[in-house]
């Protein structure tokens, strides 16, 4: 509890370590936490320390691992993750561990190349033979005129119109086949007509099935075009068109017997393609598995080897360069551990000088050390995200615990929808050790982590739902109720009381729709409830004014309450940090204005709760009046809660010119006694005068930020009386209709309706209004509780922990 209520009292030591012995310190000291360092080279560049050159090391082995990981998710191979983690590799070994790593990383690189290679190659000749299979239909060519060649003269010497110029055309027949892009079948066909003027026929076919492509691996839809021209000219026009719509091209057989030997080949080819291929891949698969086993340990080792080296670059040398300095803020409590680590590290790397440590005075502020475990941390986190706690001063987590989860509960007051919020967060608890929920998607994860504060809000919420005998806007009858009607009959009363009261008949309840009970007249209010408010006010018709008194005043006395509590947290930080003329000037004077005026309205409160009854409620004076009269001071005499308590008497009647006088005669010799003040002070040591405009200025906010902060907490009555109606206009739209309907369809009705309504509360009400009633909490902890006693204005303590450091796989850099 001493940890929790206050941060740990906080020591600078020197650490003496040994060039030899330095890793394996850090390393020990890196497993156990103790330790935050401090960086005694802030004026040295990154790239110039010592220990550079190891760090370099360090990334090149993190980027050989991210490399690995990859490779290993393109195969879908699973990533095991150890159950402990490594410890930091000895010194000794990285240079093994290196060499490995290279050895592997290059081995993978060039099966990796040479599968690629082979897959390109297999693609291409499928690619070969799918244009083969098409082309085929597309021209049949007489193979007796091939060899009767004739130079093809240039088109510009001859008239394209000239007989025998056309049938040497028919001589110089040429083709260019291959596959293109089913989107770029358009465009290409326009090029080709616009640079080659008609001299050539081009011949498509879609391909029944998409192929891979084997330069970028996208499967896409293709074509197989064949294109025919006369000239060397067009050729060249035409293949360098085809290159730069980047088509497929593959040679076309001149002959049929051709053809026939170049499909066997392909063939043949394809099928030894495939044969290694699939050893390649086996191989590879088999290093791969091989490389995932011990990728989780080397990923956690390199880690830490490059987090001991980024600390090593924070301490300095000696003069004699052979021992490393290293100035730390460590807990008083774990000194002795600090001690042990130091020898463990020295045992370990064998040194027969020991490394130690030297605690140095200092009048540096240390950084704030709070101890947490799994219950604590959600509530700490909430305190730490206004502002993480100044050097000692009081931790209000601990009592965040209790009322973060209450005044929730007073805003979200329902046994039902508490109830759910407890399941749910139960749940959380007994499955907090699954690996799933870990690992789950940020919403999931926030709520993983506030498992425990949803689990207390929800217990704190079935609690106040049971107060406010409210659930799922119903009230439940566990006692019986303690109003009778029946004694509202005048057939329970003797004649002789009749005229006294108004009592009820037969005629009186047939002729009007609302009746009234009077608690005076005797059996008809037969005691309070047990527990929480009586069942009878949910038939009532002034039920919401009923309790909107009831909780606004509430929220008045459990604001002011919790007000009056921070300041008096704040006399404890007075006491310890052995400030005592701030009790007597600050914290004092702040309970006697928060008490005389709001603890005097919860006075009257109570006052009038307790002292009027049924008979004489209707006398009662207004308590919001009276506590207005204290101000005003009203010249007519007013009735109060009790004698004198409000009004006063002039003894003198004195004329408006004399009373102005004397004011302004009071108000100069105030000023005259404000200077000569001002005159005898200006010869102090201090500036007196910033001082009292200081405390002014505190004086002012103060008074004005306690009426401001009791009026937020009616935030508690509003967040309440929205949840409750919000919560009986979803059950008067739905389940009031589905339950009214007939018995014939009304089961078959009811099932989508109580669907619905399910889904309705959950995401209505149980998140957004839990959202909603989850942030105004935390704003009455941040603005109205904790600027009474906390700062806020410490920094964290960040020790040196391999715990700290992240062991996820990512996708895209699986060891940053």
């Amino acid at each position: 509890m001493g940890s929790l209520f206050r941060s740990e009292t906080m020591c600078l030591a020197q650490l003496f370590l040994q060039s030899g012995t330095a890793y394996e310190c850090l390393s020990a000291l890196g497993e156990k936490g103790l330790v935050q360092f401090r960086d005694l080279n802030q004026n040295v560049s990154s790239f110039q320390r010592k220990f550079v050159g190891e760090v370099k090391r360090c990334e090149e082995l993190e980027r050989i691992l991210v490399y690995l990981v990859q490779e290993i998710n393109r195969a879908d191979i699973p990533l095991p993750e150890g159950e402990a983690s490594p410890p930091a590799p000895p010194l000794k070994q990285v240079l093994e561990m290196q060499e490995q790593l290279q050895k592997l990383e290059v081995e993978l690189r060039e099966v990796t190349k040479n599968k690629e290679k082979l897959r390109k190659n297999l693609l291409e000749l499928i690619e070969y033979t799918h244009m083969l299979r098409v082309t085929k239909t597309f021209v049949k060519r007489n193979v007796e005129f091939e060899p009767t060649y004739e130079e093809f003269p240039s088109l510009e010497s001859d008239s394209l119109l000239d007989y025998s110029c056309m049938q040497r055309l028919g001589a110089k027949l040429g083709f260019v086949s291959g596959l293109i892009n089913q989107g770029k079948v358009e465009a290409f066909e326009k090029m080709l007509w616009r640079v080659c003027k008609g001299y050539t026929i081009v011949s498509y076919a879609e391909l029944d099935e998409s192929l891979e492509d084997p330069e970028t691996g996208e499967v896409i839809k293709w074509y197989v075009f064949l294109i025919s021209f006369w000239g060397e000219q067009i050729g060249h026009k035409v293949k360098k068109i085809c290159d730069c719509y980047h088509c497929h091209v593959y040679p076309y057989p001149n002959t049929a017997e051709e053809r026939r030997e170049i499909q066997e080949g392909l063939n043949t080819r394809i099928q030894d393609l495939y044969t290694v291929l699939h050893k390649t891949e086996d191989y590879l698969r088999q290093v791969l598995c091989k490389a995932a086993e011990s990728v989780y340990s080397r990923v956690i080792q390199v880690k830490k080897m490059k987090a001991i080296y980024h600390m090593l670059n924070m301490c300095s040398f000696d003069v004699t360069n052979k021992c490393l300095i290293a100035e730390v803020w460590c807990p008083e409590a774990d000194l002795q551990d600090l001690r042990r680590a130091l020898e463990e590290g020295s045992r370990e790397s064998g040194a027969t000088i020991p490394s130690f440590m030297n605690i140095i005075p200092t009048k540096e502020t240390p950084p704030t050390r709070i101890r947490t475990n799994k219950f604590t941390e959600g509530f700490q986190n909430i305190v730490d995200a206004y502002g993480v706690g100044s050097y000692r001063e009081v931790n209000p987590a601990l009592f965040t615990i209790i009322t973060f989860p209450f005044l929730f509960a007073v805003m979200f007051g329902d046994f039902g929808h508490g109830f759910v919020m407890f399941l749910f967060a139960l749940l959380l608890v007994l499955n907090e050790n699954h690996p799933r929920l870990n690992q789950s998607q940020e919403i999931m994860r926030m709520f993983f982590n506030g498992r425990y504060i949803l689990l207390l809000m929800g217990l704190f919420s079935v609690y106040t739902g049971l107060i406010y005998n409210d659930c799922f806007s119903k009230s439940v009858n566990l006692f019986g109720s303690g109003w009778n009607v029946s004694a509202m009959y005048s057939s329970s009363h003797p004649p002789a009381e009749h005229k006294k009261m108004v009592l009820w008949n037969d005629s009186v309840v047939r002729h009007n729709s609302i009746l009234q009970l009077d608690p005076s007249i005797p059996g008809v209010f037969r005691g309070p409830y047990p527990l929480g408010i009586d069942p009878i006010w949910n038939l009532a018709t002034n039920r919401l004014t009923f309790l909107n008194s009831f909780k606004m005043k509430m929220s008045v006395i459990l604001g002011i309450i919790h007000m009056t509590f921070g300041v008096i947290l704040g006399i404890f930080n007075h006491l310890h940090f052995r400030k005592k003329f701030n009790i007597y000037l600050v914290s004092i004077p702040e309970l006697l204005f928060m008490l005389c005026i709001f603890g005097y309205l919860i006075f009257m409160i109570f006052y009038k709760w307790l002292v009027f009854s049924a008979e004489t409620s209707r006398v009662a004076p207004s308590i919001l009046i009276e506590f207005i009269n204290m101000f005003l001071f009203p010249a007519s005499k007013t009735s109060g809660l009790y004698t004198g308590q409000s009004g006063y008497t002039l003894i003198r009647k004195d004329s408006e010119e004399e009373v102005s006088l004397l004011g302004s005669q009071d108000i100069e010799e105030g000023n005259h006694q404000v200077e000569d003040g001002c005159r005898e002070m200006a010869c102090e040591e201090f500036n007196f005068g910033e001082i009292l405009m200081t405390q002014v200025i505190h004086s002012i906010e103060y008074c004005l930020g306690c009426i401001s902060n009791t009026a937020s907490y009616l935030r508690l009555w509003a967040l309440s009386l929205a949840h409750a109606q919000l919560s009986d206009v979803l059950w008067a739209m739905l389940m009031r209709v589905g339950l009214r309907v007939d018995t014939t369809y009304g089961v078959l009705l009811l099932l989508p309706v109580i669907a619905l309504f399910a889904v309705l509360t959950i995401f209505i009400l149980l998140i957004m209004e839990g959202l909603s009633a989850f942030l105004h909490a935390i704003r009455l902890h941040w603005v109205e509780f904790q600027n009474k006693f906390y700062v806020g204005a410490g920094t964290k303590f960040v020790p040196f922990s391999f715990s700290l450091l992240s062991s996820k796989f990512n996708n895209d850099d699986s060891v940053a």
